[in-house]
């Protein structure tokens, strides 16, 4: 390595441990990086500006965070709550597995890890512990581990980001993580299942059949979005982008019109609320970008890929490797750091390897999802924490169970790519 990008990794990972935001972080890297090798510094602003103005695609991440903040302050999370315990609630562990579906079918529109943990997992969370039956631990445990699915059942936010790195399909992605979401989903109702009866969690009083007709015809509106988001993009009427606008706009129609649960000032601290975070958001993606100059420049990629290449690593080991690396790391990094900065060295290897982009790319969405329940530093923890009070060492406690079935999932994912990529060979992808 020459000794600019060493003194530019130095100062990256220095303001990293300082606790310096990591956009931040990064453009600090850069700035030594451009300084000691003698360019000008005007590059880095440059080229920042010029890919985000040219990156069409990234105006889904604004537009989604907005949908999700608009599903939890329009009650209709309430909506699809009482949809759920209807349904699955009569069952032994029965609001862990209300906990599951809201978390499926709240997936289908935000895109969200963050925004199903603090929206829709805050409610769930009061419910379990108040119903007297959970402790607090394996409620708001539960609730982080369900969060997961959000980025992985379409939209996802990360898998925006990924289609930018990576020059993939935004919807052979968001297909492709169709069936992983509900495989994630079916080993959590597992195992809640598995400790209900070791525990005792005993049944919530069941809502008589003859509600559910009403209950659904309630929450149907809001079924209807990810509907809605799915039809106009696989139908080609519109494009990712457009969709995720669509699905801002009824999900305000829904909110303010039909549930009329928003007033002025609350749309008004909402609009602020997505701002700050939708900036946050571009500052990682144009540090990112940037950092992405650098690492072609330096010549990383194809330096790895000869590395690889030369060692004849198998495709399966490959992946078991980067997956691997990318579960340790993702319990420090954010998900959207690992697609943005580390995910991109690896792309040309698994071109030279063989392996197909879309499969890599759900299980590096899932994988960095698994990251963010990963102790001691895993995001999701810390929302819960900070949206509830309750202590980390009863979460971290409780957490072990679902983190084990969810890289079980991950391991189903890894060994069987004709099952993530069905569906979009289904509807045309040739991968």
């Amino acid at each position: 390595m020459s000794l600019e990008i060493l003194a530019g990794i130095f100062v990256l990972f220095s303001m990293a441990a300082l606790g310096a935001p990591v956009a931040y972080a990064i453009l600090s890297g850069i700035i030594v990086y451009l300084g000691v090798a003698g360019q000008d510094l005007a590059i880095a602003g440059e080229t920042m500006v010029q890919r985000l103005f040219d990156g069409f695609l990234l105006l889904a991440v604004p537009l989604f965070i907005v949908t999700a903040n608009i599903m939890n302050a329009g009650s209709i999370s309430d909506r699809l709550l009482s949809f759920c315990v209807a349904v699955v609630g009569r069952f032994r562990g029965g609001l862990g597995h209300v906990n599951v579906m809201a978390s499926l079918i709240f997936s289908g529109m935000s895109g969200s890890a963050v925004a199903d943990a603090a929206g829709i997992g805050k409610l769930v969370i009061e419910m379990m512990v108040k119903s007297g039956r959970y402790s607090r631990g394996y409620a708001a445990a539960i609730t982080a581990a369900t969060a997961t699915i959000g980025p992985i059942i379409p939209p996802s936010i990360p898998m925006v980001l990924y289609a930018l790195v990576s020059n993939t399909s935004i919807g052979s992605l968001f297909l492709a993580g169709i069936l992983p979401g509900l495989i994630m989903g079916a080993v959590l109702i597992g195992m809640n299942t598995l400790i209900s009866y070791r525990r005792d969690f005993g049944k919530e009083e069941p809502v008589p059949i003859k509600k559910l007709p009403l209950i659904t015809l309630k929450s149907f509106p809001a079924l209807l979005m990810p509907v809605i988001l799915l039809t106009c993009i696989y139908s080609g009427v519109t494009s990712p982008t457009e969709a995720a606008a669509i699905a801002a706009l009824y999900a305000f129609i829904l909110a303010a019109g039909f549930y009329r649960a928003l007033t002025v000032k609350s749309l008004y601290q909402l609009f602020v609320d997505s701002a700050r975070s939708s900036a946050s958001v571009a500052l990682v993606i144009g540090a990112s970008m940037i950092l992405t100059y650098v690492v072609v420049k330096e010549n990383i990629p194809q330096t790895l890929s000869e590395l690889l290449a030369g060692a004849e690593i198998s495709p399966i080991i490959f992946l078991l490797l980067i997956n691997l690396l990318i579960l340790l790391v993702g319990c420090i990094l954010d998900a959207t750091v690992i697609i943005l900065v580390i995910v991109p060295l690896f792309i040309p290897t698994c071109e030279a390897l063989g392996i197909d982009l879309v499969h890599f790319g759900v299980l590096v969405v899932v994988n960095s999802m698994i990251g963010l329940i990963t102790p001691p530093y895993g995001m999701l923890l810390f929302v819960i924490n900070a949206v509830t009070d309750i202590p980390l060492r009863e979460i971290i406690g409780e957490i072990w169970a679902f983190l084990a079935v969810l890289i079980f999932a991950l391991l189903i994912m890894i060994f069987s790519p004709n099952m993530v990529l069905w569906l979009p060979r289904l509807f045309g992808y040739q991968g």
